[in-house]
């Protein structure tokens, strides 16, 4: 039973104390969610939306979003039981009450609502959801001995690898080149992002790189970090997901970008999606030339069965997977 007072200074929404006069008004709502009071019109002023009408000379309001409640004022003698109902119980047992309700109210934004953080799998992953540990990689190079143009002149598409693994240092370039963070303020990225807005995630399947265990990985470019999402391999799944396309499983690491099309839909509408598109475009490209100029081979795949690989990598509901990128030393070397 909720209280609803024509005065006072209680929470919207909420009442943890008995009535204490036969002047209020007890409203029990039959379903639907309770709605803050809309408060009482002694000058006969309307509330809002016309859902409280007078009752005696007072306002009964609706708390419930289908405006189907159950009414009832109390007055006289039926307030006093209900007062008299309240206070019979013992002290101890109404301070369990309170101590109850407020620890739902405490608790309530907690369990539920928002977006869950960075570092968290979604149910539907496969595996073991390891979200908390999370790996330092390397500071990114801003030198490197290969130059762009040359890097240009070399690109190619490589789907053959030598079986070898990758350093860090070499995994952390990759990954700064595709979204790393290049400017602090406005935590500008490498790539272009309509409306610096953001929309892509990266994540690496990690098969062997030398001081990394292997599992499934979240790209965090802002702290240029690791955030264990799977501790077991998935090339041989995400290689049967890709249409069994070689490359996947003879990768030491694949890159994965998807998107999360909101962010940017929201501003740019429907276009946003081909603003999207670019930018994936964009990133990938970045991580050919850096690839390139590490003397690593990639490959750009679009062929794969989208919803089977966002459940073998764990990612998000909302993020859609668009490129498969795996990265491996050259046959020669």
């Amino acid at each position: 039973m909720s209280v609803l007072k024509t005065g006072g200074h209680d929470p919207p929404g909420l009442s943890l104390r008995p009535p204490q006069s036969s002047r209020e008004s007890l409203v029990r709502p039959a379903r639907g969610p309770v709605l803050p009071p809309l408060g009482p019109s002694r000058s006969g002023a309307r509330t809002p939306e016309g859902r409280g009408r007078r009752v005696g000379g007072q306002i009964a309001v609706a708390l419930s979003a289908g405006d189907v409640v159950e009414q009832r004022v109390l007055t006289g003698r039926a307030a006093d039981r209900e007062v008299a109902a309240w206070w019979r119980i013992g002290r101890p047992e109404r301070i369990a009450v309170w101590a109850a309700l407020g620890l739902v109210a405490l608790l309530a934004p907690a369990c539920g609502g928002g977006e869950p953080p960075s570092n968290l799998v979604s149910s539907g992953a496969q595996g073991s959801a390891i979200g908390d540990l999370v790996s330092s990689l390397p500071e990114p190079r801003l030198h490197g001995t290969l130059s762009l143009e040359e890097a240009l002149a070399r690109r190619r598409s490589v789907r053959d690898y030598a079986d070898a693994s990758l350093t860090l240092e070499q995994l952390s370039q990759l990954l700064w080149s595709a979204q790393g963070i290049t400017e602090s303020r406005y935590g500008l990225r490498t790539a272009p992002s309509a409306g610096a807005l953001y929309p892509l995630e990266v994540y690496v399947a990690v098969e062997r790189v030398d001081g990394l265990r292997a599992g499934v990985y979240r790209y965090a470019p802002r702290q240029h970090r690791l955030e264990l999402v799977l501790a077991r391999s998935v090339r041989e799944q995400l290689c049967r997901d890709a249409l069994s396309q070689s490359a996947v499983v003879d990768a030491p690491v694949t890159l994965a970008f998807a998107a999360v099309f909101e962010r940017t839909t929201r501003k740019y509408g429907e276009r946003g999606r081909r603003y999207v598109a670019m930018e994936v475009g964009h990133a990938a490209q970045n991580v050919c030339l850096q690839a390139t100029a590490l003397g690593l081979g990639t490959v750009v795949i679009g062929a794969f069965e989208d919803g089977s690989v966002q459940r073998t990598l764990g990612m998000r509901g909302d993020e859609e997977p668009l490129y498969l990128m795996p990265v491996g030393r050259l046959p020669s070397q």
